[in-house]
């Protein structure tokens, strides 16, 4: 008998779960529609809704008179639901935002940060961001749903423990114990790139897409892989880590911060492009960088390489071309590995979107089978440097619409 109640709660939880991503994917959207997509049957769908409203997860907004007959009551999500904590730890940068359940941003700060201090000092000052965070929260007077924090390198999500990040160079940080007990929130620890994947799942450009790859181009280059509706993780969890992946036959003298050569990511991530430019204004190339380094009074960044392709300078719009153009050596290999439907970059370099795009499109058609990259679409994402912190927002916002029934215990 308890077998039996167990698998009917686990069934109505799934049925549960099935209908509140319906809501999510689709709004606004009737009863009648849902039994239609789900196959469940109307008194079904209507006892599931009613279990999503009382917990407050979902709205009636409205009806549908289209089409004659009795008006239809349409579903939405409640954004107001509850209040998320997301955390992006960057290799120099701390990022904290707080929004309500479909990721709009409430309140946010950013740090910079130094990776190369003491490990308890860059977790210190985090801690301390997301506490002003949560007295900001507390003044709209609703709960707290969750903590998500997204960080670079391999994760135990299970556990929340941050495995080992290279550019970081840190190894076996619980992230989760000291979050929770600081907090005395529920928190989620990912990948950040497997978390912006998440996000632009839920909430970006990937919302209707099944078989996608999400990008991160920044101090590294990381991957979140979504097949066939979910994300795909691998035997041990650390699947995406697709910048160490070797592009050259002959690596170069570049080391990785992972100790080897020829990865990926030192052809095509941030450090690749200031380096380019380093090695072009020794020659004494004609540029403006050298000014707008001045002016700004801090050392060359992509912000600046940035600024001078905007008013045209040569040495900066060829340098990210050139990283765009390592960049689409690597992707042209994902694209015939794995036939997505989209690539979606963000993260820090997608600022210079409008400059890598065509050398990465250029590229993947001249490496990609040509019957694979003519149904691919690359794009950039709609949150840009944002994509892991609405990441860490997603993960929290996940799970909830995995276990609905968890939201009661809040």
């Amino acid at each position: 008998m308890t077998k039996y109640i167990t698998d009917q709660a686990l069934v109505r939880e799934f049925n549960l779960s099935s209908v509140l991503r319906l809501i999510h994917a689709q709004p606004p959207i009737s009863r009648a529609q849902m039994a239609g997509i789900t196959g469940l049957n109307k008194s079904t769908i209507s006892s599931l809704v009613d279990d999503l409203l009382t917990q407050n997860l979902i709205l009636e907004t409205g009806s549908n008179t289209g089409g004659g007959g009795r008006p239809a009551t349409l579903l939405e999500m409640n954004p107001q639901v509850g209040l998320i904590i997301g955390v992006e730890l960057g290799v120099d940068f701390v990022s904290v935002a707080v929004t309500d359940f479909l990721g709009n941003i409430i309140w946010r700060r950013r740090e910079d940060a130094d990776p190369t201090e003491d490990q308890d000092k860059m977790i210190n000052q985090t801690l301390g961001i997301v506490k002003e965070a949560m007295a900001a929260g507390k003044k709209k007077n609703t709960r707290f749903l969750g903590l998500g924090l997204a960080t670079p390198g391999t994760v135990d999500i299970k556990e929340g423990v941050l495995i080992f990040a290279p550019n970081l160079h840190w190894r076996n940080v619980p992230f989760g114990k000291i979050f929770s007990e600081q907090t005395r929130l529920r928190v989620f620890v990912e990948n950040d790139a497997n978390a912006a994947a998440i996000a632009e799942h839920l909430f970006g450009t990937a919302r209707q897409c099944q078989d996608f790859i999400f990008v991160f181009a920044g101090v590294g280059i990381g991957g979140g892989l979504f097949l066939n509706g979910k994300l795909y993780r691998g035997k041990n969890g650390y699947a995406g880590e697709i910048g160490h992946s070797p592009i050259m036959a002959e690596p170069s003298q570049t080391v990785c911060h992972c100790g080897n050569r020829g990865c990926w990511e030192t052809y095509a991530n941030q450090y690749s492009i200031i380096q380019r430019i380093q090695a072009r204004l020794e020659v004494k190339r004609t540029s403006i960088i050298p000014k707008l380094i001045a002016e700004h009074n801090s050392p060359l960044s992509i912000p600046i390489i940035k600024q001078a392709a905007d008013a045209g300078d040569r040495e900066a719009i060829d340098s990210f071309a050139e990283a765009g153009h390592a960049m689409g050596q690597g992707l042209a290999g994902l694209i015939n590995i794995f036939n997505p439907e989209k690539i979606v970059i963000g993260g820090p370099l997608s600022i210079a979107g409008e400059y890598l795009l065509p050398a990465i499109k250029e590229t993947v058609a001249r490496h990609a089978l040509p019957e694979i990259d003519q149904q691919v679409e690359v794009l950039l994402s709609p949150f840009g440097p944002d994509a892991s912190l609405l990441g860490a927002i997603a993960i929290v916002a996940d799970d909830i619409l995995s276990h609905p029934s968890s939201i009661e215990g809040i």
